[in-house]
């Protein structure tokens, strides 16, 4: 299997130089999809913090890199919507996010705010002893004490104890009234309180209706689209994706 794929076929939302040269590296298998765009994209071409693949090796052998928490050594592992890059060393934090055209940018965040991180729950199965396992979006699975949680809902994770196990800080339900972030779709990037949840019975996606926080305009997309950033009000302040 090719570690490499075409700049030309690239995801677009990895917002690299397409004609620069011929190939670029492939997101490995991993938390995220093969759209993730991966670690030596957004060191080398989003935040010009190595030149080259020998210099991405260099940083992430030095340990200097941590994503959701965990120490990042792997060039070709994905960076997915919400996740957060520490790097201590520099005191520097960010939080991946989509812009209103899709794609993904780095957005400065606080040491604070990077203890903690959003995810959206995927599924919730029954496991041994009857514990509450939550599968979630990125690939993690979690165990609860409530049946409060349900799929599309999203959780703060606490994630600076750095050990892989992480606990429930807060929970964002799927329900109208509630605060979404659109991440995909023509109003990728896009905070609105839901309106509307309307159930289409057969394969079709539900269509979610919204009205956008800032600017007060409605607008509807599919329910995979929606990720559950707050109750009343986005707990994301720093989004700084207009461009």
């Amino acid at each position: 299997m090719s570690n490499h794929i075409k700049r030309l076929n690239a995801p677009t939302g990895w917002r690299i130089a397409k004609k620069q040269n011929v190939f670029i590296t492939k997101t490995a298998p991993g938390p995220h999809n093969k759209n993730a765009m991966p670690m030596v994209v957004w060191l080398r071409d989003h935040t010009g913090l190595a030149l080259n693949m020998k210099e991405v090796k260099k940083i992430l052998s030095s340990r200097s890199i941590i994503v959701n928490g965990k120490v990042c050594t792997d060039p070709k592992m994905g960076l997915g919507v919400f996740d957060i890059v520490a790097i201590p060393k520099m005191e520097k934090y960010f939080r991946i996010l989509r812009n209103k055209k899709g794609d993904y940018v780095s957005v400065d965040i606080s040491e604070e705010d990077a203890k903690t991180r959003l995810c959206k729950i995927a599924d919730k199965t029954i496991v041994k002893g009857g514990k509450i396992q939550l599968n979630l979006r990125y690939g993690a699975n979690i165990l609860v004490d409530s049946q409060e949680y349900k799929p599309k809902d999203s959780v703060v994770l606490n994630i600076a104890e750095g050990d892989g196990h992480f606990t429930v800080v807060d929970h964002f339900p799927f329900a109208e009234g509630n605060v979404a972030m659109i991440i995909g779709g023509r109003h990728s990037g896009k905070v609105g309180k839901i309106t509307k949840i309307n159930v289409i019975p057969g394969s079709i996606s539900n269509r979610i209706y919204l009205v956008e926080e800032k600017s007060g305009e409605e607008f509807d997309t599919v329910e995979d689209y929606t990720f559950m950033v707050g109750k009343s009000e986005s707990v994301i302040k720093e989004w700084g994706i207009e461009e």
